[in-house]
């Protein structure tokens, strides 16, 4: 099912494929094009799913979230499904969890959908509904046998569709650029091949109250049979469709008049619903009655047949409801298979539980209701990165789309206790204060190095003023006024002042498995040092982020990850002797792929600001899966690219490759460092890491 070019005029569709080739409606009635099952089609899927990605789930709710608030105008919560939430308060959105690319137009178009009606139903109304409606109409239901809990639900499902009309209708006039949205979410909800067979088939032709309702809540369907039931036409044209398009109905309670009007002309176009008690003659009699009205004069159309009325433009129906195809005793319809009509059945529930608002989201556990609010908090994002490498190929060929790089902005205890990440958690936590980590004590030992740093760094924040005395402009010293009397004009005086700049430091650390060990305690003694040494001088803001992969809970091939850990600008000291034990090696190298995903965060440096990145690695960059090959030259040009960007932007770079052993300057690895680093590359031996802070120190004293 797809919608016309011409629907943003408002709820008129086309029903079949967009484009209607010949093969895909000759196929029309064959039981294999069949939509095989309506939960699949619907995209429902009830049981909890193994291995979800809690950071795109957050990133998708934030995404809903922001949709819903511009075009309610509102600020209406978006929540998962869980065991502690309702999407019937009439006050939140509630989403399911069952998300991907692939459903989250049809998932936004849902929350519009229902956000709007938190915004413009009066839900009041509907709560006191049976007391809403007029007496005359109980009473005439009375008379044909329909008792009054019937009469209140129908006019629920009745008042739904009109409502949903209103509303829809609105929000595509106020928003029109979200009604691709919509256009999902109906193709999802509302259309299929099920349906329209339904439509044209001699099903639901009988005078019943399930009949009118499954012709009613399809009416915006251009396969609609207005004389498939005796007061449909009439029905048509009280709901009046055009009318809604254009603003007739402004507020619930006209929408509500519109489901009593219809209800009225149901109730005197049924027939009479027999008491069960009455003989069983005349029961076997209306079953036969009504087994020929719907299917013995009905007849299977043969592909041919079919094609025929597609040629002649009979199976798309008019406006006008006399040129609709059928007859009231449905003698002209097609006869559906007992699969087809099984089918129908159940996607015509699935449309009354859409009325309803009783669409079957799937729930997050309470687990993992904590965690992904724990990732929402922490900012959590996927970042499009590398999408100028080629995809990995034999021939070198192929032309690749990149990769995703998962940013956590903000590293909390929450972060931690989930566990979604293995460069931070709580595994690391109790490990560091084990006794068997009693040897990495870099937060420690990296407070008391930067205490003595921070010392000398400290005079960063102050000023050094030089006067200048007897010149000849300037502001006028007091002290030599008296000398204007002997001729002197060198009265004057200036003062120089002398002050360093402001300073934005960028730490970032390899935090891939290879570093674990000395190199990993070391690195991470400087980052703290640094850290303690800035805090003090006052007028340096220090970042420290670490980067690696991240394989999450569904294992797999992983995604290139870079964590904030520490942010000054936001940030107490604390937080480092808190949080920091929690971190360390897994995964990895992403190195230029991870350099990307937080470009646009780097400071650029100026003439009245200082900015350094400063990277710390113990290797090539490395990584690898369905979507990129990151390793050898291709890995290296694309991280000295990203190297040259900083400095473009002011921004000096500076890189510490961090081994066990000396190296040699003819080794691979040294060349290929100095490649993607330049001449600011420096090599060091894990064990004289203390010797990094020092010259980082004597860096930032430079005036």
């Amino acid at each position: 099912m797809s919608f016309n070019d011409k629907d943003f005029k408002g709820f008129t569709f086309r029903s079949g494929p967009v484009k209607n080739t010949v093969k895909q409606n000759s196929h029309f009635w064959m039981d294999d094009n069949d939509d095989y099952d309506v939960d699949e089609f619907l995209g429902i899927d009830t049981t909890t799913q193994k291995g979800k990605d809690l950071v795109a789930l957050a990133g998708y709710k934030r995404a809903i979230s922001n949709f819903v608030n511009i075009v309610t105008e509102d600020n209406i919560p978006v929540v998962f499904n869980s065991n502690d939430e309702s999407y019937t308060d009439g006050k939140k959105v509630v989403i399911g969890s069952n998300l991907d690319d692939k459903k989250f137009d049809v998932a936004v178009g849902l929350a519009l959908h229902e956000g709007s009606h938190i915004k413009l139903s009066d839900f009041d109304l509907l709560r006191n509904l049976e007391f809403e409606i007029p007496q005359e109409v109980y009473e005439v239901a009375e008379k044909v046998g329909v008792d009054k809990h019937t009469v209140i639900s129908t006019i629920k499902n009745i008042l739904n569709y009109v409502e949903d009309r209103r509303i829809d209708s609105f929000i595509f006039k106020t928003s029109p650029g979200y009604k691709s949205y919509y256009h999902s979410m109906y193709e999802k909800y509302f259309y299929s091949k099920n349906v329209d067979k339904g439509l044209l088939s001699n099903e639901f032709r009988t005078e019943e109250i399930d009949s009118y309702m499954f012709r009613i809540i399809n009416l915006h369907n251009k396969n609609r049979q207005l004389t498939a039931l005796k007061g449909l036409k009439e029905i048509y044209e009280t709901i009046n469709l055009g009318g809604i398009q254009k603003g007739l109905l402004s507020e619930t309670r006209q929408a509500f008049n519109v489901a009593c009007d219809v209800m009225s002309i149901i109730l005197l176009s049924i027939d009479p619903i027999k008491p069960q008690s009455q003989d069983s003659d005349s029961d076997d009699e209306n079953d036969d009655s009504q087994e020929g009205n719907g299917s013995s004069d009905s007849k299977t159309m043969s592909d041919e047949e079919l094609q025929d009325m597609i040629d002649n433009n009979q199976i798309q129906s008019s406006t006008t409801p006399d040129e609709n195809l059928g007859n009231d005793d449905g003698s002209d319809s097609v006869e559906l298979t007992e699969r087809q009509k099984k089918m129908l059945e159940k996607h015509f529930e699935k449309q009354e539980k859409f009325l309803n608002g009783d669409v079957q989201k799937t729930k997050l556990n309470k687990k993992e209701s904590i965690d992904i609010k724990s990732i929402e908090d922490s900012g959590a994002t996927y970042e499009n990165v590398g999408s100028d490498i080629p995809k990995y190929s034999w021939d070198g060929s192929s032309v690749g789309k990149g990769t995703k790089c998962l940013v956590v902005r903000k590293l909390t205890q929450a972060v931690i206790d989930s566990n979604q990440f293995g460069c931070a958690s709580s595994y690391n936590q109790s490990s560091y204060s084990s006794e068997y980590g009693r040897e990495y004590n870099f937060v420690e030992e990296g407070l008391r190095l930067g205490s003595m740093l921070g010392r000398k760094l400290q005079v960063r924040g102050e000023e050094s003023q030089l006067k200048f005395s007897r010149q000849d402009s300037g502001k006028i010293d007091k002290r030599l006024i008296a000398e204007l009397g002997f001729g002197n004009s060198n009265v004057f005086s200036h003062t120089l002042t002398e002050r360093f700049n402001k300073a934005y430091l960028h730490i970032s650390v390899d935090a891939s498995g290879s570093m674990s060990g000395k190199k990993w305690n070391k690195a991470m003694t400087s980052a703290v040092a640094m850290i303690k040494a800035c805090d003090m001088a006052g007028n340096i803001d220090v970042v420290v982020t670490t980067r690696t992969t991240n394989y999450g809970q569904g294992g797999g091939q992983g995604v290139p990850m870079i964590v904030v850990c520490y942010d000054s600008r936001v940030d107490k000291l604390i937080k480092v002797k808190n949080l920091f034990p929690a971190l360390g090696v897994s995964g990895t190298t992403p190195e230029g792929l991870c350099f990307e995903a937080i470009e646009k965060d780097l400071i650029p440096g100026n003439s009245n600001q200082d900015s350094y990145f400063i990277n710390f690695s113990d290797g090539q960059p490395w990584y690898s899966n369905s979507e990129i090959e990151y390793s050898g030259d291709r890995a290296e040009k694309h991280t000295k690219k990203m190297c040259d960007g900083m400095r473009a932007k002011g921004i000096s770079v500076l890189s510490y490759f961090i081994s066990n052993y000396d190296l040699d300057d003819d080794s691979y690895d040294v060349k290929a460092f100095k490649r993607m680093y330049g001449k600011d590359a420096e090599f060091v031996n894990a064990t004289n890491m203390m010797a990094v802070a020092k010259s980082m120190n004597k860096k930032f004293l430079e005036v």
